[in-house]
């Protein structure tokens, strides 16, 4: 997925020309040039303030969330294991990018040798795809626990919770892999500058010089499919927690119940938007500069790793409760 999914179908319409000034005659190099974000040169220190801002929300929050649930055994329950994987897996899609960018923003530091940045392509977008595949596993956490709540504890026990949680790591990492390992048999030819701040998989393979349909087809074909079918399943789960909510009897029962999925609602809306957004700004704004493009790309791998943590911490009574213990009983 980036840039996640969302540019794996739809990166041909990204602008990632380059000049022909920027082309040379080589053969697979050894080393990639990141171009960073172009025209912003000079603000590259002010950009890199709410970068690192939100990075460093995004790792203390993150952490916070994996050690209240370790250490709160009231929440040891599957609800809070598909946050743990969330959580997981919003620190390393933030790591893999971030240092990177900063480095770039910093220290003007663009090069990355080619194996490194295969390796960056594929955790991008192997852990959005697992990301995705977490936000279905919590809304049908979610659908169970508000349709058939008697038996929530017997239907996701904790051996479900691992086979769930291995299915989503094996789906986005088997689906992934190829996507990796064609773009390593393509000869590289034209030139090694990247249009982007990081390795996203169609602005690298489009330096080949030779035919990558096969790329393209494939990662369009993926995308759809883990897209179509997370979409779908989240979609199904909720219009049936919707149904069970509007058949309680009482309003305050009801609006307890919505306020239950009110934390995984708001995280799939700052995942899912977003990277929206940015589509919308590829497919529609042919005339927006590439550097805005580029900073886009960034902002939306980095706010649902931000965003998460704090939807959790605000919106969830247990985390807030255990968040604010220390301070609440300081007197005692």
């Amino acid at each position: 997925m980036q840039e996640t999914l969302f540019c794996l179908i739809f990166g041909h319409l990204l602008p990632y020309s380059m000049s022909d000034s920027n082309t040379t005659d080589f053969t697979n190099p050894s080393t990639f040039i990141l171009l960073g974000i172009p025209g912003l040169e000079a603000a590259y220190v002010w950009i890199s303030i709410p970068f690192c801002t939100m990075y460093a929300i995004a790792v203390l929050g993150n952490f916070i969330i994996l050690f209240i649930v370790k250490i709160e055994q009231s929440l040891h329950g599957p609800m809070y294991y598909f946050l743990c994987m969330l959580a997981v897996t919003d620190l390393v899609l933030s790591t893999s990018i971030l240092p990177q960018m900063l480095s770039i923003l910093w220290f003007n530091s663009r090069e990355i040798s080619f194996s490194a940045c295969l390796t960056q392509m594929y955790f991008i977008h192997c852990f959005s795809a697992m990301e995705s595949g977490i936000f279905v596993a919590m809304a049908f956490d979610r659908y169970v626990a508000i349709c058939d709540p008697l038996r929530h504890s017997t239907i996701l026990t904790n051996p479900v919770v691992a086979k769930i949680g291995l299915a989503v790591v094996l789906r986005g990492s088997m689906f992934v892999l190829p996507l990796t390992f064609l773009a390593r048999q393509w000869p590289y030819c034209r030139t090694n500058i990247i249009s982007h701040s990081y390795c996203e998989h169609l602005a690298v393979v489009k330096l080949a010089c030779a035919d990558i349909r096969v790329s393209s087809y494939y990662s369009l074909s993926v995308a759809f499919c883990l897209i179509g079918l997370d979409f779908f399943c989240i979609a199904m789960s909720y219009i049936q927690i919707l149904r069970a909510i509007f058949c309680l009897p009482r309003r305050d029962a009801r609006l307890k119940t919505f306020g239950t999925c009110g934390s995984h609602i708001c995280v799939i809306l700052a995942f899912y938007i977003p990277a929206l957004f940015s589509f919308l700004t590829h497919r529609f704004g042919q005339n927006v500069a590439l550097h805005f493009h580029i900073l886009m790309a960034n902002v939306y791998l980095l706010v649902p790793p931000t965003l998460n943590p704090i939807i959790y911490g605000v919106r969830t009574k247990q985390i807030r409760d255990r968040l604010l213990w220390p301070f609440t009983h300081k007197g005692n």
